[in-house]
């Protein structure tokens, strides 16, 4: 019995010498917001809801990176990220507006405003981009 209390007692002093250690080489990584570069957890791991902002900021990512590479102009990418905000706007006015679900109809609307939307951009990178030879 004096042994099983005496493991116990070690377990418990051992928590309470690491604790503040962990602790503290846990906070700086926690405080540092990650980079606008990095992406998130890719996949599946998605939160209700956030489904059409991460593909939109994914697609912000890509007009960014095609500026950078010369395939759009910076005033391209301006104009297409303010039309990409509208939609997600209007889309969010819709769902307030129905009570938070949209209809059928709705959805396939949206559905293909949103198509017609990344299909104008990729268009749009396309002409632009360097042919290769």
């Amino acid at each position: 019995m004096k042994l099983m209390t005496a493991l116990r007692s070690v377990a418990v002093a051992s928590l309470f010498i690491t604790a503040p250690v962990l602790a503290q080489t846990a906070a700086p990584e926690s405080a540092n917001p990650p980079a606008a570069d990095c992406k998130g957890h890719g996949g599946h791991h998605r939160h209700k809801g956030k489904k059409h902002g991460n593909k939109m900021a994914r697609m912000e990512h890509r007009m960014d990176k095609a500026v950078a590479e010369g395939r759009l102009s910076q005033a391209q990418a301006d104009q297409f990220k303010a039309e990409g905000r509208q939609l997600r706007e209007e889309m969010k006015a819709q769902r307030e507006a129905s009570g938070g679900q949209l209809s059928d109809a709705q959805k396939d609307e949206m559905r293909s405003k949103m198509r017609a939307f990344r299909e104008k951009v990729k268009s749009a990178m396309q002409a632009n981009a360097p042919q290769k030879t």
